[in-house]
């Protein structure tokens, strides 16, 4: 059964190398079909190996006798899959309607198609040295779609992606160095696989090379003082590629620095020391800057994009914190903030398409003229700021819960007040959107209202990921317990 496994790895890559060989189809229908269809494909065999993969380990080869590249579906791998599979099948099929005024559409759905699979790849990675292959993998994959329509802009926040992710990987690689030496093993482990006759002395480089590593892995994460890339990039790719690096591909960071803490170098190795405090002031500094700065921002997508800087922080602040609370509030913030957040970049994809408005001034009406949008827009970012009975409150409050129950000194009571700070910022920067949408105001020519909503290839995704996202808000109980179920094992 462990080969199970490699069906939603191995499929979408060689799917989407098919549709960049081959050449054009004699139809637009035939690749919106013969696209949908491996979508499909893939997220059914992402849950054959969920089902019938989970605890095996499959060894796929040696790249020397000590660096195995092995696989291995656990609990953690699950709920980051999990996520990845909803977000590209619904932005995959946001893209059908979306991807008509953008040129090249087979590049794009074949590439769309390898990063799915490199995605998957890292979900189910069963040691460092499968991660860091897959992550420098997935860097290199997913900097197509943000280059995606040519333009300088588009090539230049490409390389600036490039050039960030590639000084974050280094980052990780240095640690990676140390971590090798003193380990019994690479191993995703729960706990650590310190070697504790071998650490005895080399505590402090230890705790450096696992700093090296946090900050390595959190460039992807958009956390300060790496988080330029981010702010560039998710703008200057089509919609439903901004949704999916938004909403799953940064994790990806936050998987690689849970790895790292967590099955590695291990919570209690890092707990109380200069490592945790530097990384829970990098990640408040961020909360409140990427808020601070979207505030400010009158363009659209960038201030998604500056949102998504401070809101992936939340994650990564319940992650230092390192208490039961904050972490599986961490954990549920990364499925909250990801549907929320995919539905925003769609819903922010559909405005552009139907009416070509790319600022935030010039939406007042839009809410008369496309209702049904509007109101996915307005629920998405309720949950986002964290209100009831979205998902994005449960996770926000069990953050905030941890923060105040962890002791540690200042951080337990500043945490939570960075975090509502941020959640006012956040209500500030997206629901005058709604409201200007729907209550445009006496001086408004009503006249000039013309009915815009997107087509069902746009809208049903939008509606699947904005239930979703209300569902999990109604009925955490299931997720939180399962949450809670795996990360004791890792404190």
């Amino acid at each position: 059964m462990s080969y199970f496994i490699l069906l939603p790895i191995v499929f979408p890559v060689l799917s989407g190398i098919f549709l960049l060989v081959r050449g054009e189809m004699k139809s637009r229908k035939n690749l919106l079909a013969v696209t949908g269809g491996l979508l499909v494909i893939t997220a059914l065999l992402a849950v054959l190996a969920l089902a019938f993969g989970r605890g095996e380990m499959l060894l796929l080869f040696d790249l020397t006798q000590t660096l195995p590249v092995l696989f291995k579906i656990d609990d953690m791998g699950m709920v980051f899959a999990v996520v990845a599979v909803l977000v590209f099948v619904c932005a995959g099929f946001f893209s059908f309607e979306y991807m008509k005024h953008e040129a090249h559409e087979r590049r794009y759905y074949g590439f769309y198609l390898i990063v799915f699979g490199i995605l998957m790849a890292l979900c189910f990675a069963g040691n460092l040295v499968t991660f860091y292959l897959f992550f420098e993998i997935l860097t290199l994959s997913s900097m197509t779609l943000v280059l995606h329509s040519g333009s300088k802009e588009a090539v230049m926040a490409g390389l600036k992606y490039l050039f960030y992710s590639l000084c974050g990987a280094y980052m990780v690689l240095f640690g990676f160095y140390f971590l090798s030496h003193y380990a019994n093993t690479l191993s995703f482990s729960e706990g650590s696989v310190l070697n504790p006759d071998l650490t005895a002395g080399h505590t402090g480089l230890l705790c450096a090379a696992a700093f090296a590593m946090i900050l390595g892995f959190s460039v992807k994460a958009g956390m300060f003082p790496m988080h330029a890339w981010l702010t560039a990039a998710h703008p200057a790719a089509p919609a439903p590629a901004s949704a999916v690096l938004s909403a799953v591909i940064v994790k990806a960071g936050v998987l690689g620095i849970i790895r790292v803490v967590y099955y590695l170098f291990g919570a209690s190795f890092l707990r109380d020391g200069w490592v945790q405090r530097v990384w829970m002031v990098l990640a408040l500094v961020t909360i409140f800057m990427g808020s601070l700065l979207a505030y400010r921002e009158p363009v659209l997508k960038k201030r998604l994009a500056y949102s998504t800087v401070s809101q992936v922080s939340y994650i990564l602040y319940g992650l230092a914190v390192m208490d039961g609370d904050a972490l599986a509030g961490g954990v549920l913030h990364v499925i909250c903030h990801s549907l929320v957040k995919a539905v925003l970049f769609l819903c922010a994809g559909a405005l552009i398409y139907r009416t070509g408005k790319t600022r935030v001034d010039e939406l007042r009406g839009v809410g008369k003229e496309m209702p049904c949008l509007m109101w996915c827009y307005t629920i998405a970012a309720l949950g986002l700021i964290g209100i009831p009975p979205t998902g994005g409150f449960i996770s926000k409050w069990y953050l905030a819960a941890g923060s105040l129950s962890s002791g540690i000194p200042g951080f337990s009571w500043i945490g939570p007040a960075v975090l509502l700070v941020s959640a006012l910022l956040t209500a500030g920067y997206l629901l005058p959107i709604a409201i200007c949408g729907f209550l445009p105001g006496d001086d408004f020519d009503y006249g000039k209202l013309v009915k815009k909503e997107p087509g069902g290839l746009m809208l049903a995704p939008i509606l699947l990921l904005t239930v979703l996202s209300v569902l999990i808000g109604l009925f955490p109980n299931a997720v939180l317990d399962f949450i809670r179920q795996f990360s004791a094992g890792i404190l």
